[in-house]
């Protein structure tokens, strides 16, 4: 790896991670274009721009956050007193419980691991499963309006919940595919978006841990390190403007760009891959 590819692959992480645009996808191109097919190699690589990416969300979203964690116990202390009504719970509460609602289909995912991986080595199923994201995003964009809830229902959360497991396959946005999702439930595309942003935390924290043993059971010499290091500053950088970007056009406009951006990358894909 030289430093030009770590500085690119973590702008690319950045960027798609937040972007309806997929980082999976955009990672599984950069890492055919540059040569670097060796997964194993690479993975300890993905999980730290994946752990940078993180880290902005917790810096952008840090009130939410850190009131989340107080929540957590309170609804856990009115859960062990009986008291399983939702509309009992406070606002944070009832956030707390739509996220874990919304995390649990991705168990599913571990068991798909290993297909998951050998998708990302075949650059034109990555092209044509960009392309259908594109298409999702365009028929996303007809649920938005101006009267929408401001929070989803159990039921809605698990049905995000869904849409974020179908975004494990390479070239479906996650972010994209959970927004898509929230507005399908009913939430307004601002309310959507700040939804799908919490949702990443406990999903990139889960893939990343379960990455771990295997991603540095490899060695990693200092100076790949610190290109690593390098691309995680890179990656935060980009991600910060792409969450104030994403939050800005969700304000704004619709996700037709990103969807004519996901439809042209995937055509180029297939053509070329």
């Amino acid at each position: 790896m030289t430093l030009w590819e770590a500085v690119l692959c973590g702008i690319l992480q950045g960027l798609t991670e937040f972007l309806p645009v997929s980082s999976s996808g955009h990672l599984a191109l950069a890492h055919a274009f540059f040569g670097m097919e060796n997964a194993e190699s690479y993975l300890s690589f993905d999980i730290l721009l994946h752990l940078a990416t993180l880290i902005v969300v917790f810096t952008v979203y840090r009130k939410d956050i850190f009131a989340l964690i107080p929540a957590f116990f309170t609804l856990t202390g009115k859960i062990f007193r009986g008291n399983f009504r939702f509309s009992s719970y406070n606002e944070m509460e009832r956030m707390v419980l739509l996220l874990i609602l919304a995390t649990l289909p991705l168990v599913a995912a571990f068991f798909v691991k290993d297909t998951l991986e050998a998708i990302a080595g075949y650059t034109r199923i990555v092209g044509v499963i960009l392309f259908l994201n594109g298409i999702l995003l365009l028929c996303a964009d007809r649920f938005a309006g101006k009267e929408k809830k401001a929070q989803l229902s159990p039921r809605g959360a698990l049905g995000v919940g869904i849409f974020q497991l179908f975004a494990v396959i390479p070239g479906l946005s996650r972010s994209g595919s959970t927004i898509s999702g929230g507005m399908l439930f009913g939430l307004s595309r601002k309310n959507a978006v700040r939804f799908s942003f919490l949702m990443s935390v406990p999903a990139i924290l889960g893939a990343n841990i379960m990455n771990i043993p295997e991603a540095f059971s490899a060695r990693i010499e200092a100076q790949t390190l610190g290109y690593y290091l390098i691309g995680m500053v890179a990656a935060a950088v980009s991600g910060f403007f792409a969450m104030r970007l994403l939050a800005y056009i969700s304000a704004k406009e619709k996700f037709g760009f990103f969807a004519y951006y996901c439809m042209i990358i995937g055509v180029l894909a297939v053509v070329f891959g």
